[in-house]
């Protein structure tokens, strides 16, 4: 079975072409884009470490099925959630400036980062 996405392509195309819109959906996707970045990022350090989903999350005192979720799903994590696994994973979560768009003057987008 193939699934027709072509109204919605369509539909999404007209809404982004409205300014307000753009600029809500632009915000929207890049907070989604950033915290997929923070996550991405731990998976790897947890990768790296040799650590399972389930020792992760029995050592941040979770349930390993809402540590395989924040993994592998769409998922909006709790920043303590965060904390706690970069804790265990000898990393440190911090916020860094990005350098402003040529045309921004009045306000700084902020990205975070994980450092290891």
């Amino acid at each position: 079975m193939s699934l027709d996405v072509a109204y919605h392509r369509r539909r999404m195309a007209e809404r982004l072409q409205d300014p307000e819109f753009r600029r809500e959906y632009d915000a929207a996707r890049d907070t989604i884009d950033q915290i997929d970045a923070v996550v991405r990022a731990l998976d790897r350090l947890r990768m790296d470490t040799g650590l399972t989903k389930a020792e992760l999350a029995r050592r941040i005192g979770k349930n390993p099925a809402a540590v395989r979720r924040l993994f592998s799903a769409a998922a909006n994590p709790e920043l303590g959630t965060v904390v706690a696994i970069a804790g265990v994973l000898n990393a440190e979560i911090k916020v860094v400036p990005k350098e402003p768009a040529p045309d921004v003057t009045r306000r700084r987008s902020h990205r975070a980062s994980i450092v290891a």
